[in-house]
């Protein structure tokens, strides 16, 4: 790679370093400490991020070793391209873009499948990063039906309705963000949602998505 961090990322699950002076919902900020190619700022970034960007990733590509590795390589290009960010997005749809473009380059050189085949649907990962509560906000969003089954049956419906789902519950991104990471129309993003919710529902009650 063609950057390193001060300490592995791993690691910083658990740092807990604090950085008042920066506020990481200020885009126009951040645009600029990325820029300067600030290191204070990158380092609050991860510490703000991680945890979302890994789940995201875990989703993504059903496998905690490659989670691990586009993890890394997502923060290098954050690093090599800070300078093409903005401000006009928030920082979280311009790092999970980044993060999405990573995988599916990677897939597209390794076979020529859909998104629906980032993942397979009868993978027995469990996805269990969670908030520090212990619960997700999808899990909480769905709170009337069967929570410990839920992220089994994320794993068993087409992986372009879960990811959709994961962007808006778990993340809570608006409409507007998930369509700019998944570079599609919002009517696009709404009507994925609304299968997703459907397929998922099903999916608990033991039908097939």
């Amino acid at each position: 790679m063609s950057a390193t961090f001060t300490t592995p990322w791993a690691a910083r699950l658990t740092t807990g370093l604090r950085f008042s002076s920066l506020m990481t919902d200020d885009t126009k900020s951040i645009a600029r400490g990325l820029k300067q190619r600030d290191p204070e700022l990158l380092d609050l970034l991860i510490e703000q991020y991680q945890l979302r960007l890994f789940r995201y990733l875990l989703h993504l590509t059903g496998s905690r070793e490659r989670a691990e590795d586009f993890f890394q390589e997502t923060w290098v290009r954050v690093l090599e391209r800070g300078g093409q960010y903005d401000g006009k997005w928030k920082f979280e749809a311009w790092l999970f873009t980044i993060a999405r473009n990573l995988v599916l380059d990677w897939h597209r050189r390794k076979k020529p499948q859909s998104l629906e085949a980032l993942a397979d649907p009868e993978s027995e990962t469990t996805f269990d990063v969670k908030d520090e509560k212990g619960i997700t906000p999808l899990e909480s969003y769905l709170n009337e039906e069967q929570r410990e089954g839920i992220h089994a049956s994320l794993t068993r419906i087409p992986a372009v309705y879960r990811e959709v789902l994961v962007l808006r519950f778990q993340e809570e991104m608006r409409l507007d963000e998930i369509a700019g990471v998944l570079s599609t129309p919002i009517s696009t993003v709404k009507s994925r949602l609304y299968r997703g919710l459907e397929a998922l529902r099903t999916t608990m009650q033991g039908g097939a998505a």
